[in-house]
């Protein structure tokens, strides 16, 4: 797997389509965890791979919500983005706005994760803490189960990307927030 952007090209191409601080702290926080999943599932040689797939996964969603993943290939081909990242971004909406099935293991993460990442960031900003660092997964269980609690994260494809990838919802829960623990600090920094 290879990428022909560096890490700088690829958030400076993140923040041509999407203006959005929501938007870009979102790619960024699929970045970190993408990264922290990279090196934990053995793939630490990919790592910034997984990290740009992460960071770029949304790329057409502010511009295009009604097509996103399918104007990706063309904005992120325009910048001489390889197909094998393609493939991975367009992976992560497979049954919801892409018919590109996740196939490769950073796929399913991914697929699995996103939607996950932000339930986590939504229950991480309603603790008094205001972060993951103290999150236990019982009571992120407690928020999933909840489906008026951050509605928009699909519980469906949560659940699906766990059986995809051969894992117990609580285990990739359990990962998940020890990914978002990893780059927590530094999405902050980016925040301020």
């Amino acid at each position: 797997m290879t990428s022909t952007l560096d890490r700088q090209q690829a958030l400076e191409l993140l923040k041509k389509y999407n203006k959005e601080p929501f938007h870009i702290l979102h790619g960024l926080t699929v970045e970190g965890v993408m990264r922290w999943y990279a090196r934990e599932l053995g793939y630490g040689e990919d790592e910034e791979f997984w990290g740009q797939v992460g960071l770029l996964h949304d790329i057409d969603f502010e511009l295009y919500p009604e097509q996103h993943c399918k104007e990706a290939p063309r904005l992120l081909g325009e910048a001489g983005v390889g197909e094998d990242m393609i493939h991975a971004v367009c992976s992560h909406g497979y049954g919801l706005c892409s018919d590109v099935e996740p196939e490769h293991e950073m796929e399913k993460v991914l697929f699995a994760a996103d939607e996950l990442t932000g339930l986590i960031w939504a229950a991480a900003k309603m603790r008094p803490s205001k972060s993951v660092m103290d999150m236990e997964v019982s009571s992120l269980k407690k928020k999933f189960k909840d489906k008026r609690f951050a509605a928009g994260c699909s519980r469906d494809v949560i659940v699906t990307g766990a059986q995809r990838l051969g894992w117990s919802l609580e285990e990739l829960m359990e990962k998940t927030i020890q990914a978002m623990r990893s780059c927590e600090a530094q999405i902050q920094q980016q925040e301020g």
